[in-house]
């Protein structure tokens, strides 16, 4: 499409989704009140599927798929599909909302916001009909936040619909409001998780030379894991590794004959995630046996890194100001998000909605229990997928 009809298009879209805000809002407040952890998401499920312009097919579960636009598409035009998430954390919350949730379940992340916006785009795409240039297809994945991925049980069943590209938006709290975070390449880390497990040799505390100490032991791996992380990765690359979870041990006095932790390991790059596998192998094995113990790494293969594509981010980035958005300076994080696994299946791109500086927002991070983005926001991050759907639609069109 020529950058005219790029223009005249999101209008439409953005006037749609005008229209559409007050339900979409009232939405975003009863999906917030009601949250649902990973692979539970039942009522969100319908409460959505309810709302939309179209019916919805299930798939993986609680998941939704939900096709707007002409069936089977004009002239081989394929679909873009658009993502947003069902699911909430294991929080309690802390906000003083009317609309709060209650029962140790919480949108901490902001998938309440993602869901009712993209409501709103597929109710403002069902208007425009045949004027759509390529067919919106609605994505609401389960399990973002938790494993199984539901994107990666997804992936099948959204591979069978050939998308031309899939993309999605991303409230983020530490970005300013009234900006879009699109930079192409990396942009969240892949993660993987460990289990590490150090076997000893139990025995009374006051004997500690008649047993191998896996505490002892253990702590060391700690202390050298992260310290062997800065000298595994080039300085300049993305990657981290977090150890979360340290658990050994059952009185004072006694070493026990087991201790074991739980890591996280992120990276930008393939190589640098295959270097931080194998560091965590030959530390965990190497520490240990000094120790006199045995050292066993469980990995957890995660996420592969988020790749933003080139051509959907130039071309998005040169559609915010007609959204009346701005796009933010290079932002990068060693977040993760199952989105990555849709890469398989089509060109991705992820946008972040900048969250800081708006009304009534009290700035904290995600995942925390006082995390609210405003009503606001829904607007902000529909007008974000509405971007990123038009700046992806000229991929569906075949060549001549």
């Amino acid at each position: 499409m020529p950058p005219s009809t790029d223009a005249a298009l999101l209008q439409r879209l953005l006037d749609g989704i005008e229209r559409e805000l007050p339900r979409a809002v009232a939405l975003r407040r009863r999906l917030h009140a009601h949250p649902e952890l990973a692979h539970m998401e039942q009522e969100t499920a319908a409460s959505v599927a309810a709302e939309l312009p179209v019916s919805a097919e299930s798939v993986a579960g609680t998941g939704l798929l939900a096709h707007i636009g002409d069936a089977p598409a004009p002239n081989g035009v394929a679909p873009i599909a658009v993502r947003a998430e069902l699911d909430g954390l294991p929080i309690e919350e802390r906000t003083a909302a009317a609309f709060a949730a209650r029962g140790g379940v919480m949108h901490a992340c902001g998938h309440d916001v993602h869901m009712a916006a993209l409501v709103a785009l597929s109710r403002a795409a069902r208007e425009l009909g045949g004027a759509l240039p390529a067919p919106l297809l609605a994505v609401f994945q389960p399990s973002e936040e938790a494993y199984p991925s539901g994107a990666e049980q997804m992936a099948g069943e959204l591979a069978a619909r050939a998308p031309a590209a899939i993309v999605a938006a991303h409230i983020h709290p530490e970005l300013r409001w009234g900006e879009v975070a699109l930079d192409a390449g990396p942009v969240n880390a892949s993660c993987d998780a460990v289990e590490i497990i150090v076997e000893g040799e139990p025995t009374h505390g006051a004997y500690p030379h008649r047993g191998h100490d896996p505490i002892l032991a253990l702590a060391n791996v700690v202390v050298t894991l992260h310290a062997e992380a800065g000298r595994r990765v080039d300085p300049v690359h993305a990657a981290s590794l977090t150890v979360g979870v340290l658990e050994g041990g059952s009185a004072e006095n006694v070493i026990p004959g087991r201790a074991t932790a739980r890591a996280a390991l992120r990276a930008h790059r393939r190589e640098d995630r295959l270097a931080l596998r194998a560091m965590v192998e030959e530390v965990v094995g190497g520490v240990a046996a000094a120790h006199g113990c045995r050292g066993i790494v469980v990995l957890e293969p995660g996420e592969p890194a988020l790749e933003n594509d080139l051509q959907i981010v130039t071309r998005a980035r040169a559609l915010l100001t007609g959204a009346g958005m701005e796009a933010a300076a290079e932002w990068r994080s060693c977040g993760s998000d199952d989105f990555a696994f849709f890469g398989a299946i089509a060109p991705l791109a992820m946008g972040f909605v900048g969250l800081d500086g708006a009304d009534g927002f009290s700035p904290r991070p995600l995942h925390h229990p006082e995390l609210l983005p405003p009503d606001e926001a829904v607007r902000a991050v529909a007008r974000a997928q509405a971007v990123m759907y038009v700046a992806a639609a000229e991929l569906s069109v075949p060549s001549p």
